[in-house]
C-alpha cells in the first residue's frame, strides 16, 4: 500500500491496483501538487461536505467513472450529478474490492455551497477508517478533540493517522497531540494547516508535543509505503 499527501487534507492511497483519493480539494488549493487533468482515481472518499474537502469530486468522478463514498446526505446530493455514489453513515463499514471503509464520528459542521450560493446540508461530518492489505489508515477529517478517539484507537490498531492541526476550524496542535495519544497510532501525519491565513501552524511544534507515535511531516507529493 502506497500513501501520499497532497496538501490541505488530500490523501492518496494506492492499493489492490486501485487509486483512492480522500477529500480531493485540488483547484483552489495553493499547497497541492496535483492537477485535476492528470488524476485518475478509481474511488473518492469524502469526510464531509465543505467545499475544501469535496473539492473537485464531481469533475474527477465524471471523467474517470470513479465511485464516490460519502456520508449519505452528501452522497445523495452528488448523485444528482450522475455520479456512482455509496452513501454511508457513522459506525457503518463496507467491504469493497479495494478494502474496507468505516465511518467514524467527527465534531464539525457539514454543508456544501454551490456556485450560485445555495447552501446544501451535507449530513454528519465524519472520519474515515480505511483497512486494506492488513493495514489501517485513519483520516480524522475536520474535527475537534473528543474522548471517543481513545475508543477508536482501542478498537483499531491504527498504522497511520492523518490529524488536522490548523486550529480555528478544527483542533489545533495541542489538542491534536493529545488526540494522537488517545489513538495510539504508530505514525501520525499533520494535515489541514497553512492553506489559509487562519490555519497557519508550524508542524515542527506539533511534532515536539507528540509522545508515543512517530510524527511524519509531509510536503505535498511526499509518499511512503505501509
Amino acid at each position: 500500500m502506497k500513501i501520499s499527501y497532497h496538501g490541505h487534507s488530500v490523501v492518496k492511497i494506492t492499493t489492490e491496483g486501485k487509486t483512492i483519493l480522500i477529500d480531493p480539494f485540488i483547484n483552489g488549493n495553493s499547497l497541492t501538487d496535483l492537477n485535476v487533468e492528470d488524476e485518475k482515481p478509481d474511488v473518492i472518499l469524502l469526510t464531509h461536505a465543505h467545499n475544501d474537502h469535496v473539492g473537485d469530486t464531481v469533475e474527477l468522478a465524471q471523467k474517470n467513472e470513479a465511485t464516490v463514498v460519502a456520508p449519505v446526505e452528501l452522497a445523495n446530493y452528488l448523485g444528482t450529478f450522475g455520479l456512482d455514489t455509496v452513501g454511508m453513515n457513522l459506525g457503518g463499514a463496507k467491504k469493497f474490492d479495494f478494502g474496507t471503509v468505516k465511518y467514524t464520528k467527527a465534531f464539525h459542521s457539514s454543508s456544501y455551497t454551490s456556485d450560485d450560493g445555495e447552501v446544501i446540508y451535507g449530513g454528519m461530518p465524519a472520519g474515515i477508517l480505511f483497512m486494506g492489505e492488513g493495514k489501517t489508515v485513519y483520516h480524522a477529517g475536520d474535527t475537534e478533540l473528543f474522548g471517543d478517539m481513545e475508543l477508536i484507537g482501542k478498537r483499531n490498531q491504527i498504522d497511520v493517522a492523518f490529524l488536522p492541526i490548523g486550529d480555528f476550524f478544527t483542533m489545533g496542535p495541542e489538542d491534536a497531540a493529545y488526540a494522537a495519544q488517545l489513538l495510539n497510532a504508530k505514525t501520525v501525519v499533520p494535515i489541514h494547516y497553512n492553506t489559509f491565513p487562519p490555519i497557519k501552524q508550524d508542524p515542527q511544534e506539533f511534532k515536539k508535543m507528540v509522545t508515543g507515535s512517530d510524527v511524519r511531516i509531509m510536503e505535498a507529493g511526499n509518499s511512503f509505503e505501509l
